[in-house]
This record gives C-alpha cells, structure tokens and sequence, in this order.
C-alpha cells in the first residue's frame, strides 16, 4: 500500500498581520508530511519524523488527538529537537487521522511565537479478519427434503475500510461424517456478504442423523488474507422411506362361533425407520371386510397388529374365514435414489413419493410412473362348533284382550328351530317369566293360552301391557336357552266402582256449616272412570250435603244444626257409566282444639289453665262435696226408691242411645244375684240447682261406689229418672260396656284428658253455664224450664 500524506495550512501569528505571519511562515519553517500505518510491525516506540526550522527556537509543545485527547500517550515530540515519536497502535476503523496543534516557543522571550494545526493520516491496512454472525447455526431438515434447495443461509462481515481488505470469500471447509450419495455446497453472489448451503443428492436418516459442515470465509487483504470460520450442525429428521413389512403371526388363529370381542391373532412387522416415530409406528388395515365383523388396532410398544373378532361368527356359514390385513405408516411414505452424479448443476436423482390409496395401495410418482404395493397379509380364522341356542323365528309378539276373560283364552303359539343343522337336539316351551302366572304354554307346540282372568288394575301390568317371557331350552350340553317375549295389551273394562281415599272424618262444631274434603277415585281408565256423582242417603235434609256434587273431589257440609256426637252417613258415589258404589261415611262432630285440622281424639280443655293434677284434684273434691249435700237432700225427701244390695258397686250402667238431642235417661241396675231392674220416675227439675244435682248424682254415682266411702247404700245412692213432662219413656235395652268379672273386651273407650293445671286455692269455679248447656239439650221441650232459665 502506498503512503498518502496530508499536512496542514493553517498557520495563526501573535503580533503580527496575516500576510506577514504567511511571509515568515514561508521564510523561517519547512514542514514534513506524517502518516502511521495501523498495520506497523515495528517495536514501539518509533520515529514518526522531525520538524525543521531555520529559526533558532528552542522549545517544541505538541497537544491533540494522540496525545492529550483520544487515543491518548500515542504521540510524543522532544521539546528541543522536534522529534515526534509513535508509542502504540491506532485502528484505522476507529481514527481515520490524528488531529494535532504545534506550538513554537521563542528561545529567549519563551512566548509562543507560532503555533501549528498538523494532521496526521492513519493509514488502514488488512488487520480484521471476516466475522460470522452467528458463528453456529443449528438447523433440522427432513430427510424427504429435495435436492437444490436452500438449507440454511449464512453471514460474515469484515471491519477493514479499503476494498480488497474487506471482500471475503466463502467455502466450504469440512463435513462429518462423509456423505454417501449427498453432496453439501455453498453459494455466494459476487459482493455479498451472505451464501446460501444447499445440497445435491438424497438425505437418508439412517445413514447419518446429524451432518456438522465448517464453513469459511477469508478476505482478499495484503499482505496477508486474513479468515474465519462458523459451524453449521444439520439434522436430519427420519421420514418414511421405508414400508413396513409384515413378516408372520401369532395367537390361536381360532374362534368359537357365539364369541365377540375376541384376541385372534397377532400381526409381526419390521419397519428400518426409527424406532417410536412416526414414520415406524404401523397403521393396519382389514380389506373387503364389508360387514365390520374384525377389528384391527396397534400395540404400541411392538408395533404389532391385534385381530380382534367383533361380532360373532357362525359355524354353519363356514368353518374357515380368511382376513386381508394390510399395513403403512401413520406418515405418506417418501424415498430418494441417486441414478448419476455430475461436476456442475443438479445430481441426477429418482424421488419416490407416496400417499395412501385405501385397499388398493399405495401410488408413486416421478420423472416415470412407478407403483409399489403396500405389505399384506392373509389371515385364516378357524371357527369352532358349539352348541348354540335355540333361535325363535319370531322372537317378539303382542296380542290384544279384553279383562275378566274367562280362563283357557288362546293368545300365540311360538316356534323355535335348532340352528345347529347337524345337531340331534330337541327342546321344549316352558314359561320363563309370568309375575302374576296368568298363562301357561304348550311345551311342544309353544302354545299359549290364559290360566287365569286377567286383570288390568293388577300391579304387574304397565301402560295396559303385561309381559310374558318364553323360553325354549334343548337338551344338549350344556343346555342352551333361547328367548321370546309376548306382550299382551289388556283392554279396559268398568269392573271397578269409585273408592275413597277416606271414609272416617272429624268435624269441627262451628255456628255456621263446616265443611269436609271427600275424595274419590277409580282404577278404571276412561271413560269408566271420572268425574263422578256424589249422593247423600237417608234423613240428611237440612243437616248434610254434598258441595259440588260432581267431580273427582267435593265438600261434605255440617249445618249447625246438626250437634256433636257421631254420625253414619251413606254416601252414594257413581262413575261415568252409572256404576255406583255405597260407601259409609263415620264422621264424629266436637268442639276442635284446632278449627284448622280436625282431630275429635284430643279433647278440648274446659276451665283455667292451671296444672293438671291439681285441676283434677280440685274438680274431684268440688263434686264430692256437692254430692255429698245432694244425698243428704234427697235422703230427706220421701220418694219412691230402690235399695241397692251392698257389695253391688261396679253392676250400674248410664245408656243414652239417641243422637238427638235427649228428652229422657234411664239408669238401669243389675244386683249381683240377678234381681230384676228397677225403674223410677221422679219429677223433673225445673231450677239451675236441680238440673245440677241431677247431673252431678248420674255421672258420679258409680265412682263413689268404687272408691267404698263406707257408707249405707240407702244413705250412699237413689235412683231418679229423667223425662219429659207428659211424655212415656221409650223401652230401651241396657247397653252394656263391660263386667267387671270379665277381663277380655275387644273395645276401646275414649281418652279422658287432664289438662296439667297447677292447684290454685283461690280458684273460683262458676260451673252454672255448663248446666245450663246441658239442661238446654236434655230438656229442649221443656218451656218451663226455658221459661225459667231466660228469668
């Protein structure tokens, strides 16, 4: 390279015009050219050149670039002899030249008498070599990858200025390993810092899976080229150059006929490509089995092919079936073939690709049309004879009857056949399920006919369908069962009256009427069925009624006229058709704890709220006391009465049979030797205060005779009656509860309830209005007791 020089013009003076500072200039300084080649070899540090002047000056100063500005300590100069050395290198890339400022000093004065702007050339030389970015490429390509086209792209650049230092060319160094029928080239268009590496030939996994290619780049620098180089690691994935092939079979290769879901065989394959990828793992298929009786799926660990048997088979058909099984890979098969190689351009090759084709193969397409069948193999399945069952030519029959038909109705007859044709076997009917054994079968005809009369309300028939399961089982071994199902749809008839849901009711005492829910159903379906008519029999008239009186639920109504006690009402229910049933109703009226849910078991409570069994004790003692007068009143009056033996205490029975309001009681007497009753009459009272000594003396007189207070019988009891004024005494037999002897009833009598009342002593009990209540229906006839009441 030659030395360019460049030096300064500017010269600046003190004291002086510029045209005499140019003419000294001139006449007293001659100046040298300086450049510093980058590439220079020589020990530091050297002599870059001297300053001559025809001034005797003493002093040389030198500042800038170089010295006291970046680079820094790379130029010196001798103050006295103007030497300026160079100390280290400076890079061209970086400084394209040195700027610096000469000062001259006078000897004497020692004042800058001139100073000096230099520049000082840097010159480039071939001192960077080119550089890869990056300097390794890792790539992966498919081995069906075609030849000639681009793998990969790499770049390198060189820093150096000058135009030979900086082109570079690219070429490829090495390749491991050594390539068989593959060639790696490189290509680099004229002034590009890039180049494109390709390759000729075919890619074969199997024979190399990684390919590691070093590439250079070296540049045209003198005196010395100066280079670099990167590596390129390219992968090549396996692909489907290689079909699968099966090589046999294993596995029984034998079935009984009535089996499914059976392991028949076991289809061996080899395949070169690699192992658990996807151009080894094998895809079967089956051929020409049009009615999907075989299955065919891939062990994925072995990779061989398992023949199930889906869906029966039968010996009788044939004894040997043979199975079509084909075989690919889960990838498009793909293969390369080197046919001839050549100096320049493209290698001359043969590339074979596939794509499936179904049952007929695989295609192959190139330059020439080329075909290469798929690996197949022919299973033979042998079928074992059985023993199979009975098979009804028709399996599933309905018939239609109407209810209630008499026994011995014919229904079906089903027959069956052997489909063991050389079998000897024979089998009979029998019934397999009949819930409500309602029909039998002929065991060698198949016959059926009814047992019993049907019943469509029965619980055994659903939707009017009741179902019955043939069997016919033949004698051979094992014994084999075929099956047949006969529907029989049970035509409606109205054989069933309307029912109700409840017929015992409670019903609340109210002052106006109460009302009663009364449902009613049907088992017939329609139209023997609802809505229904309800009627009411007997003397109801202004009492009951029926509210609507037709539908599937009505009111039963209570007018207030009608007290609390217990009824029996006959209550007449009819369907569509005019089938009428006649349903007793048992409803008892009473005073309701709880108006809203009827419950006539549970008392209402009568009295102060205070524990029960000082209530009770407090009650007790109040009514002994009374009684006690009322025996001492009527023990002072001469009327007709009857002695009651001693001993006789548990024989006295209270009857009052009449639901109405009662006009007369009697109290009847047994003595235990069998004397015979006693009657008396007596007047009736007419006060508040006899009404309730007769009430108090009827209702506790038995209970005294149990407690034994002690006392005389004729000073202890009387008997009275009460009647009506001028009315007879109707003959009413005693009705008897029970005898004390007698310790085996089958009846029970009402609760009596207690309520828990605390004692409070100072308890004031009016008991007055509930003997006027009780006068006011024993004595409703009587006006002068009303009289005298309303006084």
């Amino acid at each position: 390279m030659g030395t360019v020089q460049i030096k300064s013009t500017l010269c600046l003076g003190f004291h002086k015009s510029a045209s005499e500072i140019l003419q000294r200039q001139k006449r007293n300084w001659i100046i040298d050219s300086f450049s510093i080649d980058e590439g220079n070899k020589k020990p530091f540090p050297y002599s870059l050149g001297k300053i001559s002047v025809e001034k005797n000056l003493t002093l040389f100063k030198i500042s800038g670039q170089g010295v006291n500005v970046e680079p820094k300590g790379i130029l010196q100069i001798n103050e006295y002899t103007g030497e300026i050395t160079v100390h280290g290198h400076v890079d061209h890339e970086k400084y394209k030249q040195l700027k610096l400022t000469f000062q001259a000093l006078d000897r004497e004065k020692h004042v800058v008498d001139t100073q000096l702007g230099v520049e000082i050339l840097i010159l480039d030389s071939n001192d960077n070599p080119p550089k890869f970015d990056p300097e390794k490429y890792e790539i992966s390509i498919k081995e069906s990858r075609s030849q000639g086209t681009v793998v990969t792209t790499v770049n390198a650049k060189d820093g150096d200025s000058y135009e030979n230092n900086k082109m570079f060319d690219l070429r490829i160094v090495s390749v491991f390993p050594k390539p068989q029928d593959l060639e790696f080239y490189i290509t680099q268009n004229p002034g590009s810092q890039t180049g494109t590496l390709s390759f000729k030939g075919c890619l074969d996994h199997e024979k190399a899976e990684k390919y590691i290619i070093i590439v250079e780049a070296k540049d045209h620098g003198e005196p010395v080229n100066l280079s670099s180089s990167c590596t390129v690691i390219i992968s090549i994935e396996d692909g489907n150059n290689h079909l699968p092939v099966i090589t046999g079979q294993t596995g029984p290769g034998k079935v009984k006929e009535e089996q499914e879901n059976v392991l028949v065989s076991r289809l061996q394959v080899t395949d070169q490509d690699t192992k658990g990828t996807a151009a080894w793992r094998a895809k079967y298929r089956i051929q020409g089995d049009t009615n999907n009786i075989f299955r065919i799926t891939t062990d994925p660990e072995t990779n061989e092919g398992l023949l199930y048997m889906e869906k029966p088979l039968n010996y009788e058909d044939s004894p040997l079936i043979n199975v079509n099984v084909s075989v690919e890979n889960e990838i498009p098969y793909s293969s390369c073939k080197v046919v001839s190689r050549s100096t320049t351009g493209l290698w001359n090759v043969v590339t074979f690709s596939g794509v499936a084709t179904g049952d007929s193969g695989v295609s192959f397409a190139s330059g020439s049309s080329s075909t290469q069948d798929l690996s197949n193999y022919c299973v033979t399945i042998t079928v074992e004879d059985i023993n199979e069952s009975p098979v009804f030519d028709k399996p599933n029959k309905q018939v239609t009857l109407s209810e209630n038909v008499a026994a011995g109705e014919y229904l079906e007859t089903f027959t069956a056949r052997d489909p063991d044709v050389r079998s000897v076997n024979t089998f009979v009917y029998i019934i397999g399920e009949d819930p409500a054994d309602w029909v039998t079968v002929d065991p060698v005809t198949g016959k059926i006919t009814t047992s019993k009369i049907l019943d469509r309300e029965s619980s055994f028939v659903k939707d009017n369908i009741y179902t019955v399961t043939i069997y016919a089982v033949d004698n051979g071994n094992p014994k084999m069962t075929g099956t047949a199902t006969l529907n029989i749809f049970i035509n409606d008839e109205n054989d069933n009256t309307p029912s109700l849901s409840v017929s015992t009711i409670d019903m609340c005492q109210s002052s106006g009427p109460s009302l009663a829910n009364i449902t009613a159903s049907d088992s017939d379906r329609d139209p023997y069925g609802g809505p229904f008519s309800f009627k009411l029999s007997g003397d109801v008239q202004g009492k009951w009624r029926v509210e609507p009186d037709q539908g599937y639920s009505v009111n039963l109504v209570k007018e207030n006229t009608v007290h609390s006690g217990h009824y029996e009402l006959l209550l007449l229910v009819s369907d569509l058709q005019g089938e009428t049933a006649v349903h007793n109703l048992s409803v008892t009226v009473c005073n309701c704890l709880d108006p809203a849910r009827p419950n006539c078991h549970i008392r209402k409570a009568t009295g102060s709220t205070v524990g029960g069994g000082a209530f009770g004790i407090i009650v007790f003692s109040l009514l002994l006391f009374v009684g006690i007068l009322l025996m001492a009143f009527l023990a002072s009056h001469e009327t007709p009465s009857l002695a009651i033996q001693d001993g006789d205490a548990a024989q006295h029975l209270m009857t009052c049979n009449s639901e109405m309001p009662g006009t007369d009681c009697k109290w009847i007497t047994d003595s235990a030797s069998g004397a015979s009753q006693a009657q008396s009459k007596s007047s009736l009272y007419r006060s508040k205060s006899e009404v309730k000594q007769a009430f108090i003396r009827k209702s506790y007189m038995h209970k005294w005779d149990q407690m034994g207070w002690g006392m005389k019988t004729k000073d202890r009891m009387m008997l009275y009656t009460l009647e009506a004024q001028g009315e007879e005494l109707g003959d009413y037999a005693p009705c008897v509860y029970a005898d004390e002897r007698n310790t085996e009833t089958n009846f029970e009598l009402d609760a009596i309830s207690i309520s828990d009342i605390p004692f409070d002593p100072d308890l004031d009990l009016d008991l007055d209005f509930k003997f006027s209540n009780l006068a006011t229906i024993c004595m409703a006839n009587d006006t002068d007791y009303s009289e005298k009441n309303s006084m």
